[in-house]
């Protein structure tokens, strides 16, 4: 396993927000409890933000896929933060 690899886990959507803003998305807008993430190349994802729950892992794949990233190198950044 590569050292940027991590298990997929659970994980609040708060930490992804954080390591989303840190890698240079902003939040465009949100509507309810969703937040429309933008980076400045063009990707866009979008992030449910509900604080007693978590963000599982067929959710954290597709943001990751909307990002263009492999969901374990993701996961390291979100981990990170």
């Amino acid at each position: 396993m590569s050292a940027r690899r991590k298990p997929l886990h659970p994980v609040k959507a708060k930490k992804i927000l954080k390591a989303l803003t840190k890698m240079g998305f902003a939040a465009r807008h949100s509507k309810g409890s969703h937040v429309l993430l933008r980076h400045v190349d063009g990707r866009t994802t979008t992030v449910p933000v509900h604080p007693s729950e978590e963000i599982d892992r067929s959710l954290f794949r597709k943001i990751a896929a909307d990002l263009s990233m492999n969901p374990e190198e993701l996961m390291y950044l979100v981990d990170e933060s």
